[in-house]
């Protein structure tokens, strides 16, 4: 029976009861002098912006790592610099720096010698403004939670950690923006909204580890998209250190705003590559006060898809959440996590989370739309919790899926958004397209806004299995309209795949903007941009 009251479909009335590359990443050798790497602005920008001339031939594998370009490399001058900028706060031990070379899901590694840990914006205006007069690279780092690479070096670049800029600035409660520094966790802020009775407008499976500046830097879609927007929408302003060192200065509190050029949408998912994000202000809604959340079983993606529909209409402005998984992430969810599946097996499951103001009024919603659902037999079985640990439990069968996978073997990830109505189609073509080769080939994802991820597993690093996935993957989405990264980014492993989602003008628009941001191309070298604009 599982631990949650079930509703089956008869009595209608009674059923509802409320409760890698780390080899092909070591640093070439060290020059005799720094001063032999440095060449021409032009040069630079070309080197760095349109890294497709210069030191060694492209990546056999588009989602592998360039050539080194011609950074200088940290001396013992610039240490003694950083010493004296943060006293305690410049980390050299190898032993230290490991986490923080290496992604969470352990497939891109580097090899930095140095983690920076300001604490000021103002610390960071000199730190840049050195590196940049220096040639130094720079590798922006928040909660190192990201799956596409982005967040770690990918040769020697400097590491410059966010995570003691943890304070909160301000909070409006009148009007519910928060402004704070960028290395908040967004677990920490959510928890010191919900003490003011409001919420973060973003919720992520990954939020008791992930800082809101690389949220926004990212921008993050996570659980709530489908009520309360996107980053693009809720984030009113923004501070940002620009690789000279120069405070761009955009921390808005207004709501509105018309006087020129919106430059903070600049940075809201650059992925640290025109500056680094200091601090954010940010527009958080009222904390609700009746949330429900049911956990339902469909026989067939049409009829999890004709439940959407159904969900949209019934439920309307209580909606907050309608996210899918299948029946193979529930496997690997009671496999893998011992997690228990608290309704009859089914090939598709659904999370819907409802928040409103008023608890009776949401509670006869929901039951009409169950009922509704129920009788025309689009769902097969289900749960409804009300209670804050019950609710937890039924949102773990979504946000631990990542977790499961990572005791398959090796993962590979897409982060893909389609029109709604061909979100599985990709999953069982993918099937057959592979065969034998992969694992286990598994979707789960946001059906509110038609974002799917895709996991492939196998029980190791398979180059072949990956020439088999990619560009086939891409390929697939491009035909359909699609995007080849919804929420995650580029990174470095996907920044060669750009062309499937964007033209050759916006690409090279996009070029020319960091050649003008950051002339030298000392931030994030290697991540979002492809090796070659064409």
């Amino acid at each position: 029976m599982g631990i949650f009251p079930r509703f089956t479909r008869l009595p209608l009335k009674s059923a509802f009861i409320w409760s890698q590359y780390s080899s092909a990443l070591a640093a070439v050798g060290r020059e005799t002098s720094d001063r032999a790497l440095i060449v021409s602005s032009s040069q630079l920008i070309q080197h760095r912006c349109v890294h497709s001339r210069g030191f060694g031939a492209s990546p056999a594998n588009p989602g592998d790592a360039p050539p080194r370009l011609p950074f200088s490399r940290v001396t013992q001058k610039d240490l003694a610099f950083f010493r004296t900028l943060l006293a305690g706060r410049t980390i050299t031990d190898p032993d230290l720096l490991k986490s923080s070379n290496i992604d969470w899901l352990k497939t891109v590694q580097g090899n930095s010698e140095v983690l920076l840990r300001p604490k000021t914006t103002e610390e960071v205006s000199q730190i840049l403004r050195y590196c940049n007069d220096r040639n130094l690279a720079v590798c922006p780092q928040g909660g190192n939670t990201g799956l596409v690479g982005g967040s770690v070096p990918v040769f020697d670049e400097i590491i410059l950690s966010t995570s003691l800029m943890n304070q909160v600035m301000m909070f409006d409660g009148i009007s519910g923006i928060l402004t704070c520094q960028a290395g908040c966790v967004l677990e920490n802020l959510s928890h010191y909204l919900e003490e003011k009775d409001f919420i973060m407008p973003l919720d992520l499976g990954a939020k008791g580890s992930c800082h809101i500046g690389g949220n926004v830097s990212t921008n993050a879609g996570g659980l709530r998209l489908l009520r309360y927007g996107s980053l693009r929408g809720t984030v009113l302003g923004l501070e940002v250190v620009l690789a000279d060192g120069r405070v761009l200065n955009c921390l808005a509190a207004l709501r509105k705003d018309n006087t020129g050029y919106d430059l903070k949408q600049l940075f809201i998912g650059s992925e640290g590559t025109l500056g680094v994000i200091t601090a954010v202000s940010i527009l958080c809604p009222r904390k609700p006060k009746a949330v429900n959340v049911a956990f339902l079983g469909c026989s067939s993606f049409q009829q999890l898809l004709e439940t959407f529909q159904c969900c949209r209409g019934m439920l309307g402005e209580i909606l907050s959440a309608f996210e899918f998984l299948d029946a193979s992430c529930m496997k690997l969810l009671e496999k893998h996590l011992k997690l228990t599946n608290p309704i009859t097996e089914s090939p598709f499951y659904i999370v819907i989370e409802t928040a409103g103001s008023n608890a009776t009024h949401d509670e006869e919603k929901l039951h009409n739309f169950l009922e509704e659902v129920m009788t025309s037999s689009l769902v097969t079985d289900g749960t409804v919790a009300t209670e804050a640990t019950k609710i937890k439990a039924l949102w773990s069968l979504r946000e631990r899926v990542t977790e499961a996978l990572t005791h398959e073997g090796y993962t590979y990830k897409y982060d893909i958004s389609l029109p709604v109505e061909k979100i599985y189609d990709l999953v069982q073509d993918m099937r057959g397209h592979l065969g034998d080769m992969a694992k286990n080939v598994v979707g789960y994802g946001h059906v509110g806004d038609g974002n799917l991820h895709l996991n492939i597993t196998s029980p190791s690093k398979d180059p072949a299995l990956l020439a088999a996935i990619e560009p086939y993957v891409y390929e697939w989405t491009s035909k359909w309209k699609g995007s080849i990264s919804a929420e995650h980014g580029l990174g470095l492993k996907k920044r060669n795949y750009i062309y499937y989602s964007k033209s050759s003008e916006t690409v090279g628009l996009m070029g020319s903007i960091k050649a003008m941001l950051d002339p030298k191309g000392i931030l994030n070298p290697y991540k979002m941009l492809p090796d070659k604009i064409h």
